[in-house]
């Protein structure tokens, strides 16, 4: 994690337990059994899966999607470790490069080595790179604590304007940093004015809840936000050549998030009304002009004027796009000193090396040709867009709240992915359709926050001691079904991914 956030040690011990608890031996266990699982699928006739046409290569991949929904949804190892686990199993198995003892089989495609392991250098994947190396320099100079401080200021000391503010100020920070980071540095500013407050006051629910909210919801507003949509983004634009460039995304997700976040701001003030009428709140934290908070500043206000304004039609197009500028504040913060090699251990590589798995999957599905296959014995075509993006919606809905909601979009994105491109094919949906399935995904992964195990932010809130758990899940279910029916409703509406 970024170890210069406020709050770095509160996000240290959630991952010191967490890690803790994956490595039971009940974990190893789990493994074993997913393996047994897919070895068996792995063996079994060709013929005994009913689908026509399918070769033992293809066989291979159900078998190493299955190994992987197994390990993802039990949690067996850290999600991670799966996702490098089964690129190195396809490297072994499926492509150009494997074993002598798997290659050889007659009408099969092997999928070219080098594309497999292209996913760990995917250009999404340098996209999110970009955004790390953004937040790294703004901590680094302090530039995040001062912009905190000067967001939440026109809000007041009003108690109900004082609770938009931070979940306002969170949801924006969330969207181009981490949001575990986010919500550390956040509950960091917030915890002294909650200890402040009476034992059992509903005030400190309130706010304490404020910040998982707005760091999830955040996240929906751009392609960085949060690992699930730089998958269903990479997956439109590398596999399915649907293009969607950053400015687009956040044209068309950013409002749906301000109607999300003040539903959420609603709820709170609903469930958990106010008592102390004026909030305090004393943020430390001044500006120091020094060339290194000036090459920040300065980089930050380019990248993003470039990543929402490089191309508008009609007016201008660089030529620039989302994957390439991500990579300017890497070389401006890199020639400057901003960022040194040391710094670049603190990027979340193990949330890169996750997404990478999700990608190498879309990579074996549709290489090998297995999803012609499955398009040919399913009649996708037949069935209603609606009803897939709902069913969609529910499935990942249900999975991001017990697992990693990148292991859940890892997982899902791949399989509708194959049916979004089928019906498309067929005429039944338009490219804006196949836009819309996929980011229906990316919203409920995002707005999976039921448990305190559903998302670092939660987890991080809950810890704090001021929130019960059946609070955390009374709003959890309201707003994760209140974003799962507005952002379908929101994504369906023809001037959006029409």
């Amino acid at each position: 994690m970024l170890k210069n956030f406020h709050g770095y040690n509160v996000v240290k011990s959630y991952q010191a337990k967490k890690h803790k608890k994956r490595f039971k031996m009940t974990g190893y266990m789990k493994a074993v059994i997913a393996a047994i699982v897919s070895i068996i699928i792995a063996l079994l006739p060709t013929e005994s899966f009913g689908i026509e046409g399918l070769n033992p290569v293809q066989q291979r991949v159900i078998s190493i999607f299955v190994f992987a929904a197994v390990m993802w949804l039990t949690e067996a190892i850290p999600s991670w470790c799966t996702s490098v686990l089964i690129i190195v199993v396809m490297l072994c198995t499926i492509s150009t490069g494997s074993l002598t003892c798997f290659k050889g089989v007659e009408d099969a495609i092997y999928v070219p080595y080098k594309d497999i392991m292209h996913c760990f250098a995917d250009p999404t994947i340098l996209l999110f790179i970009g955004g790390f190396i953004l937040a790294i320099g703004m901590t680094k100079t302090r530039l995040d604590v001062v912009s905190a401080r000067i967001l939440l200021k026109p809000f007041g000391t009003k108690s109900e304007t004082v609770l938009l503010g931070f979940i306002v100020v969170t949801a924006i920070f969330s969207a181009f940093v981490s949001n575990t980071a986010t919500a550390a540095m956040m509950l960091a500013f917030l915890t002294p004015v909650l200890k402040a407050m009476p034992e059992g006051s509903k005030d400190r629910t309130a706010l304490a809840l404020a910040i998982p909210l707005g760091a999830n919801i955040g996240g929906i507003a751009t392609p960085i936000g949060t690992p699930p949509n730089t998958i269903v983004l990479g997956y439109l634009n590398e596999t399915l050549g649907v293009s969607i460039s950053f400015g687009e995304w956040m044209i068309k997700m950013v409002p749906f998030v301000v109607i999300l976040l003040l539903a959420g701001w609603c709820l709170l003030r609903f469930l958990f009304p106010f008592q102390q009428k004026k909030i305090e709140l004393n943020i430390e934290g001044a500006f120091h002009s020094t060339t290194q908070s000036w090459i920040v500043i300065v980089t930050f206000a380019v990248t993003v004027f470039l990543w929402c304004f490089g191309k508008i039609d009609g007016v201008w197009d660089l030529g620039l796009n989302s994957n390439i500028i991500a990579l300017i504040p890497v070389a401006a913060f890199a020639i400057t000193g901003v960022i040194t090699r040391h710094d670049l251990e603190e990027i979340n590589w193990s949330v890169l090396w996750m997404v990478a798995g999700g990608f190498a999957l879309g990579v074996a599905l549709n290489t090998t040709k297995l999803s012609n296959v499955l398009v040919a014995s399913i009649p996708f075509a037949e069935w209603s867009p609606l009803l897939v993006m709902i069913i969609a919606s529910l499935v990942c809905f249900g999975f991001s709240n017990f697992i990693s909601h990148s292991a859940a979009a890892s997982l899902l994105v791949p399989v509708l992915g194959v049916v979004a491109g089928a019906m498309a094919s067929a005429g039944t949906i338009t490219d804006g359709g196949v836009s819309q399935m996929l980011i229906c995904v990316a919203i409920a992964s995002s707005v999976s926050m039921i448990l305190p195990i559903s998302t670092p932010p939660n987890a991080i809130a809950h810890s704090t001691g001021f929130i019960l758990q059946k609070e955390m899940m009374k709003v959890g279910i309201i707003v994760g079904l209140l974003g799962l029916v507005i952002g379908l409703a929101w994504v369906k509406l023809p001037f959006i991914f029409g």
